[in-house]
């Protein structure tokens, strides 16, 4: 499929020229995308376009339809952006009920490789440009998160494989695939390779840096490998399509596309290190990042290797996706990283070291490798977030990237006035921490025969208190200090699953504000608001056979969140 062509940051280098609007303009595909305002109007709609391409002297084609109601259309030859404009406007003209015509752009991995290997990952740990992710790890490992990397696919690495799970290849076009078929369950990446280029093995070096197995005394680490990864496949040879990149964003959330089963695994975080020069963020794109915001997934994104204005990529250009920018080792805004007011916060991007694999063009062996890119700067804050979201559930879209803001450090070298690159290097441990910033600072425990009595400290880390009850009646307390306007939540998570227990939130006069189900449910919460506005005290009360039959005692879990 000719398709627009837009800037391979494969093969670019740092300081490379900017991409501007005539190169966009100027690029081509032979794909274009229709949208009507009503999913009615596209009744006669097929033959109401092919007359107008014939007015025009283009013959479209119907290829298929999108999850926001699209149709994706081939033309009967390559065309330029400027010329589907053009075209494009015709068609709106002759038609009112069609609300947008966009071209279907090529959209590419942002990587820039590099030919230098630290043999160590400098990029979590080094004070001066690292992500402080080590001390994050004592908080957060991203368990629970279903991270999803949306890029060439995944190659089965010894040290990333146990941490993928699902998937999917989007890719539509035969000759994007690669591997023989269009779109199908297996998301696995046969090659990207491109004429006589190399297969970067993009997605594989990707999730390593989100999700690579850890603690195994073998090659790298991952930000979140706690978390699990959902391989999405849309880039192929030379690229792939702007619909199969929307199309993946939509079903990795969770959301329905037409022809394929629902996804198992909904993410809540979509890594996007790829782009594609565009002016401004398409009807299709935005769309998708609408809808995936919809489901309160966080979409992050790469900001683009052009050196150029971010606003000049999608998605990075699109609203409510948090755009990502590289610094080197020294903190420095990398030399190809795009920049301006749309990118949020900038990560390692220089010499970040990750799983790969050894082929040239086809698979190889597993190997690990240093690659370069606003690529690699996006998968430290996915992970980031993956880190985050393990420990507050309940944060929206929103949220995540204001705590993000705010809790990145400072830049070590004095940024460009004009090439900024977000509020500062996103810092693992803050951001964890400020996830967690509503939890209690103290855990107090009481253990006085089910009545409130004097409090003695108890050590519980990040509030979550390890007990046993040992006799049927038995009753452990604990207090915290909720904020004015904050909600308590407390879950309870029983290990021996077939005992009875429950649980109780008691305010400071011994009044009880919630109660959980009597029963062997894993995990249950209850939640109490405090409305005064001062901070106020309340306890939670965790009875082992209440109203049951329990006679051996088991282990628990108690985590105590404000949110």
């Amino acid at each position: 499929m000719a398709a627009l062509m837009v800037m391979l940051a494969a093969g670019a280098r740092a300081g490379g020229p900017s991409v501007d609007l005539a190169r966009q303009e100027a690029q081509t595909t032979d794909q274009l995308i229709i949208k009507y305002r009503d999913s009615s109007s596209r009744s006669g709609a097929d033959l109401r376009i092919a007359q107008a391409g014939q007015r025009a002297g283009i013959g479209l084609t119907h290829k298929r339809d999108m999850f926001h109601g699209g149709r994706v259309m081939k033309l009967d030859r390559a065309m330029t952006v400027a010329q589907i404009r053009t075209l494009g406007a015709d068609l709106m003209a002759g038609d009112p009920e069609i609300e947008s015509v966009e071209a279907d752009i090529r959209l590419y991995p942002q990587l820039v490789p590099s030919d230098t290997s630290f043999g160590t990952q400098w990029h979590y740990y080094e004070a001066v440009a690292g992500i402080n992710l080590p001390a994050a790890w004592d908080r957060s490992t991203g368990t629970g998160v279903y991270v999803a990397v949306i890029d060439t696919g995944y190659r089965p690495h010894a040290d990333l494989a146990a941490n993928i799970v699902g998937g999917y290849d989007l890719i539509a076009s035969t000759t994007v695939s690669n591997d023989g078929n269009a779109r199908d369950s297996d998301a696995k990446d046969p090659g990207d390779w491109c004429g006589t280029g190399s297969s970067s093995w993009h997605g594989t070096h990707v999730a390593g840096t989100i999700a690579a197995v850890t603690n195994n005394a073998t090659g790298v680490a991952g930000v979140a490998h706690g978390a699990k990864v959902v391989p999405v496949r849309v880039l192929g040879t030379c690229g792939g399509s702007l619909s199969d990149v929307a199309d993946g964003i939509v079903w990795a959330s969770g959301g329905t596309v037409t022809g394929l089963p629902a996804n198992a695994y909904p993410a809540r975080v979509l890594n996007l290190s790829l782009g594609g020069s565009a002016s401004s963020c398409g009807t299709t794109m935005q769309a998708a990042v609408n809808s995936a915001r919809s489901r309160n997934t966080v979409v992050v994104v790469a900001a683009g290797n052009a050196n150029a204005y971010a606003s000049t990529q999608t998605p990075a250009n699109c609203t409510g996706v948090v755009a990502v920018g590289a610094v080197d080792r020294t903190g420095a805004r990398a030399s190809f990283s795009n920049y301006g007011s749309l990118v949020d916060v900038a990560a390692p991007g220089v010499s970040v070291l990750s799983t790969l694999n050894s082929g040239a063009t086809v698979p190889g062996a597993d190997a690990y490798a240093s690659y370069a890119g606003t690529s690699m700067a996006t998968p430290h804050v996915a992970g980031v977030v993956a880190l985050m979201l393990s420990k507050n559930s309940a944060l929206t879209p929103d949220q995540v990237e204001t705590m993000l803001k705010s809790s990145a450090r400072p830049f070590p070298v004095t940024p460009d006035s004009i090439k900024t690159i977000g509020a500062g290097i996103v810092d693992a441990k803050k951001a964890v921490d400020t996830a967690m910033g509503s939890l209690p600072t103290a855990v107090t425990e009481v253990e006085s025969n089910n009545t409130l009595g004097t409090a003695q400290t108890v050590s519980a880390a990040h509030a979550a208190v390890s007990g046993t009850l040992s006799a049927s009646t038995d009753t452990d307390y604990y207090k915290v200090s909720v904020a004015a306007g904050k909600v308590l939540s407390a879950t309870l998570n029983m290990a021996v699953s077939t005992q009875n227990y429950q649980l109780y939130l008691y305010n400071s006069a011994g009044t009880q504000v919630a109660a959980s189900l009597n029963g062997t449910g894993l995990p249950e919460t209850v939640k109490v608001t405090n409305s005064t506005t001062a901070a106020a005290t309340y306890y939670a009360r965790v009875v082992y056979g209440a109203g049951g039959t329990g006679t051996t005692g088991g282990k628990y879990l108690l985590n105590l969140l404000q949110q």
